[in-house]
């Protein structure tokens, strides 16, 4: 296969934040497929959502507990253990604190898996109390609910040395294909990190030289299957069951996440496949395993991939500018769910999520009531066949922001109207690389992720919300049908990579994944999105939250004149740049009431502090500059 490569125009990866809580309000649950803690080290969770689960639906063993921000448990494990304790000793349930997850939040242990009204009272006792802003279930999804449809009867192929481009319809076909090949003459997605949240990653030729180190997420040993929880291998021993093991027959190991790395980012060495972005790295974060995968795991590895801060886990040295999430199941998207895809979002991190495949069951299912698919702030992905119709597996809805190729195999027959990808060819454990094709939004999202790193290569400074608007503004209309909606339309690479590589990136247009402002199906008693403070335009900010501005979670992009203001927790209300010049920034810093409490100058890299309130300049490129407040 001949193809015109073109090395990517990189630059500085700007990353601007909105400066608070930011619940966007919330519209789905999210899974898919101990010791004390610094104050600064985290940010606490948002305020809760009314669309959160009152009651839990199945039995749990854990609690997500989420503390408003002025509350001393906010930051404090020694607050929290003594909040517990007194809930505990109310309730005569034996509760303890596991863990502050990556984004602020309680993982409290219940002792045990408790029936779904014990955890329920556990809930309301915790919401009862004032300094609490949520209570939601530690959810276990099965794993086996997370997987593409696939026909089980099929066998993977053995690797080897032949070209297989010309069977990966789905990214040149005119009719239902992304138009991939022409977008590669502009950018092959040097330079860029996609994080793939999945059952981890095996050996392959394919992949070998496109992967950065990741990490396994997963705390449960039995889930994890390898022997231990977390560590930084986030190899994928196989997710294989025995019958009756996780209330079923027993299956062969899917080797998920394999397949999905090689359709972000397989490299383009003239044999086997070609990924969407063969240019750029897919990172593999373990976070599906056997039978089951608790919320709290993934939201820790949204925090990390994203660049965020986990206790005890090293920090992510290449950190992702996108995150791919194959996974999900039916339920609604909860406040820490959502506050981990905010943060991430926040973090420069655009995040890409299936719809679900449940659309052919007697009662087809809209994305809107599938978890990670309806949080704001993500790339919802349907499926299309080869001829451009919805697949018939596929969710859909209003929850859909666009469609990409994720073939149709059981119905057409054909396995090759599947999404030809890499795999590995053992029933349970690894044995030797192969491929596969495979079916299913699963396979949709990663072409969707492998275009936003094509984008991001071609234009560094493009933001999660540039990049989503990109993507749809450009999309051509499904050459099949489509029946209760597939987004914007069918992807086209070519046309999207070409919008945004000519210096400008394209306008945001509102907020991601949220219905139009006149829109009948908002709940009025949701709480307003938290508007982006007003970066590099000389205007002032929206009132925000310091205490979301904690550690790696609020670095912002300012020029002279920006203002942003605090909630006074640190004793400064108002934060204004003065100046930018000569690798120095000048600033004031008031109270309240407006009179002026300090003002001082700090050159890059350094810290300064006012009052309680610490002030890092991270870097100055002519009159920008970026700082973390903290």
């Amino acid at each position: 296969m001949n193809v015109t490569h073109r090395k990517s125009r990189r630059g500085r990866i700007l990353v601007a934040t909105a400066l608070g809580t930011t619940l966007l309000g919330v519209g789905a649950v999210a899974t898919a497929m101990a010791g004390e803690t610094s104050p600064a080290s985290r940010a606490p969770a948002a305020p809760a959502s009314p669309k959160s689960a009152t009651t839990a639906a199945e039995p749990t063993g854990g609690l997500i507990v989420g503390y408003k921000s002025k509350a001393q448990e906010a930051r404090s494990a020694k607050a929290v253990r003594k909040d517990i304790g007194a809930k505990a000793a109310q309730t005569g349930e034996k509760l303890s604190y596991e863990r502050r997850l990556g984004n602020g939040a309680a993982l409290v242990s219940l002792g045990g898996v408790r029936p779904a009204k014990d955890v329920t009272k556990l809930m309301d006792r915790f919401r009862a109390d004032p300094d609490v802003a949520y209570a939601v279930p530690d959810r276990q999804v099965p794993t086996p609910a997370l997987e593409s449809p696939r026909d089980p009867g099929r066998s993977s192929e053995p690797s080897g040395d032949t070209d297989r481009f010309s069977e990966q319809w789905n990214l040149f076909e005119p009719t239902g294909g992304m138009n991939v090949p022409d977008a590669w003459r502009t950018s092959t997605g040097q330079g860029v990190t996609v994080a793939v949240l999945d059952t981890g990653i095996t050996k392959h030729s394919d992949l070998a030289v496109n992967t950065v180190d990741g990490y396994d997420f997963l705390t449960d040993t039995f889930q994890a299957k390898d022997g231990d929880g977390r560590d930084s291998d986030p190899s994928d021993p196989g997710d294989a069951t025995k019958p009756g093991e996780c209330g079923g027959q027993g299956s062969r190991s899917s080797w998920h996440g394999t397949h999905v790395a090689g359709i972000v980012a397989a490299a383009d060495d003239g044999k086997g496949i070609v990924g969407v972005a063969p240019g750029a790295k897919a990172q593999p974060v373990r976070v599906l395993g056997r039978c089951a995968t608790p919320d709290s795991d993934i939201i820790d590895a949204i925090t990390w991939a994203s660049g965020g801060t986990v206790a005890d886990v090293p920090d992510n040295p290449t950190p992702a500018r996108v995150i791919n999430m194959s996974l999900g199941q039916e339920g609604v998207c909860t406040p820490p769910m959502q506050l981990a895809v905010d943060q991430a979002v926040q973090r420069g991190t655009t995040v890409v999520v299936a719809a679900g495949n449940r659309g052919n069951l007697p009662e087809p299912q809209d994305a809107g009531n599938f978890d990670y698919a309806s949080c704001d702030n993500v790339i919802t992905v349907a499926a299309t066949d080869r001829e451009g119709n919805r697949a018939e597996y596929s969710n859909f809805g209003n929850a859909v922001d666009i469609s990409a190729p994720g073939g149709e195999l059981l119905t057409s027959k054909n396995p090759k109207n599947g999404i030809l990808s890499t795999v590995n060819s053992g029933e349970d454990g690894p044995a030797s690389e192969s491929f596969e094709f495979e079916e299913g939004t699963s396979q949709a999202a990663p072409q969707i992720a492998g275009l936003a790193a094509l984008m991001i290569a071609a234009n560094p400074a493009l933001t999660p919300a540039q990049v989503e608007s990109a993507i749809k503004e450009n999309a051509r209309p499904l050459p099949g049908t489509c029946e209760g909606g597939c987004g914007a339309g069918l992807a086209d690479a070519a046309k999207t990579v070409a919008s945004v590589s000519k210096g400008a990136a394209p306008p945001a247009v509102g907020s991601p994944s949220s219905p139009p402002s006149d829109s009948s199906s908002a709940s009025p008693s949701s709480p307003p999105s938290s508007p982006s403070p007003s970066v590099g335009t000389g205007q002032a900010a929206d009132g925000k939250d310091l205490s979301a501005c904690l550690k790696n979670t609020c670095e912002v992009e300012v020029t002279s004149g920006d203002t942003i203001r605090l909630d006074g927790t640190a004793g400064v209300d108002e934060f204004t740049v003065v100046s930018v010049a000569d690798n120095t920034l000048t600033f004031t810093a008031s109270s309240g009431n407006g009179a002026q409490q300090s003002s001082g100058s700090q050159t890059s890299p350094g810290r300064s502090t006012i009052n309680d309130l610490v002030v890092d300049l991270i870097s100055v490129n002519g009159d920008r500059a970026i700082i973390r407040l903290s």
